[in-house]
């Protein structure tokens, strides 16, 4: 599912650019994030509205220099702070399974949960 953050683009047009970012692993996926950006992750089954997460598995850190650290040690006290919005819905797939000549049809539809996480701030020490 793209994520579409009209928020960043506004900003990057007005020219206030945000040069700090970071690369998380969230359950197998891995996420790029700036401050004050919005983002869909798998669902976290038992997160509140208004709850905060902390990521610590960061894999590429950027300050606001521009300086890049890679890698887990050399990153193992950054975490990345966020907080929950709410749940939503991503788009429906459906399967259809059709057999000829035996008037069978089968339609199953599914649709994934995600969690809107909103980044508050990306902490280096």
């Amino acid at each position: 599912m793209p994520n579409f953050e009209p928020d960043s683009i506004l900003n990057e047009l007005k020219g206030e650019v945000n040069k700090m970012y970071a690369i998380i692993k969230d359950r197998g996926k891995q996420y790029k994030v700036k401050t004050g950006e919005r983002h869909l992750i798998d669902l976290k089954a038992g997160a509140q509205i208004g709850e905060t997460l902390e990521f610590k598995d960061v894999l590429v850190c950027s300050n606001e220099e521009g300086n890049i650290t890679f890698g887990t040690t050399a990153n193992k006290n950054a975490k990345v702070i966020a907080e929950v919005e709410g749940v939503k819905k991503g788009v429906k797939s459906m399967t259809i399974k059709f057999r000829r000549r035996k008037e069978s049809l089968t339609r199953k539809g599914h649709r994934e949960k995600y969690t809107q996480i909103k980044i508050k701030e990306i902490v280096l020490s």
